[in-house]
């Protein structure tokens, strides 16, 4: 069972271009079920998985206490699996066919107002070292709704001044274009005139954000700074840079922004993904109803 999996990993990478997260995940749930068969069952060979097997391991998990998002994400790495390995004829039959996906209660995101943006933002000091990095990279998560990774990523030789466009790398290795807004554009030409040449050496790469040793950021460094600045801002509400991210897109949809397009600058495959914000904006406006409509 182990070599089918790497086996199957090796395709996810190579054949379907997935990101290396996807790949680790996937490899986990498979290499726990693979470790479960063969300490309970003694099973150790993919056509010997059967449906009342998996079943019984998914409530095991289960009464483990794994949520049900969880579970789901080990539900459709088995069925990937299992529908892989029955195209190549590894295995008689799929026994992981007729899974279901757990039923999943979805939460709204948490978003920010327009006015605690800007709070946020005016409150990085842009004098003190690495402010105008800092403040930069603030302005494009919220101006461009980028991932944390996607910010990490950006690359100098993907941005474009002139059309303010910048060019990211999003999950599954697919690429899309993301609009810069002005008041982010002009904070990156600050940190890129001034900033940004004190940070490089030697080894540096093209990386838009560098770190004080000149390397790219992680993304637990990125996560670091946008919790300072917001301790620092003065705002109670729990700040973290996928926030901005459903900050943007809530405030685009707002302002009347088309679904699709800001499904396109998001970088979802599914228009589902990107349907969550239309609950958000409703939230607001019946919000607004109640608290300002006579007869509400």
């Amino acid at each position: 069972m182990d070599q089918a999996i790497d086996s199957f990993i090796r395709f996810l990478a190579v054949e379907r271009g997935l990101s290396e997260n996807y790949q680790l995940s996937t490899q986990r749930s498979l290499s726990e079920f693979a470790d479960w068969c063969a300490k309970k069952h003694k099973i150790d060979n993919c056509s010997h998985v059967s449906l009342p097997l998996i079943s019984e391991y998914l409530a095991d998990r289960k009464r483990s206490g794994l949520s049900a998002s969880s579970i789901k994400l080990i539900v459709v790495a088995l069925k990937i699996f299992f529908r892989f390995l029955a195209s190549k004829g590894a295995v008689a039959r799929n026994p992981s066919e007729a899974l279901t996906l757990p039923r999943i209660e979805r939460y709204l995101p948490e978003t920010l107002n327009e006015m605690q943006v800007e709070q946020l933002i005016d409150s990085i000091d842009t004098k003190v070292s690495l402010g105008l990095r800092d403040r930069a990279m603030i302005e494009l998560l919220y101006a461009s709704g980028l991932r944390t990774s996607e910010l990490a990523n950006a690359r100098l030789e993907n941005f474009s001044v002139e059309d303010r466009i910048l060019r990211v790398t999003g999950k599954g290795n697919k690429t899309r274009l993301v609009p810069v807004g002005r008041k982010a554009c002009e904070a990156l030409a600050a940190y890129l005139s001034t900033e940004r040449p004190k940070l490089l050496k030697r080894h540096s790469g093209s990386e838009i954000f560098l770190s004080e040793r000149g390397t790219k950021l992680t993304t637990a460094r990125i996560w670091q700074i946008v919790k300072k600045h917001a301790k620092h801002s003065g705002l109670e509400t729990n700040i973290y840079p996928h926030l901005l991210r459903h900050s943007f897109a809530t405030h685009l949809l707002g302002n009347g922004a088309d679904l699709r397009i800001i499904q396109e600058m998001l970088g979802h495959a599914d228009i589902s993904t990107t349907q969550v914000y239309t609950h958000v904006d409703q939230q607001r406006l019946k919000a607004v109803h109640r608290q300002f409509h006579p007869r509400a």
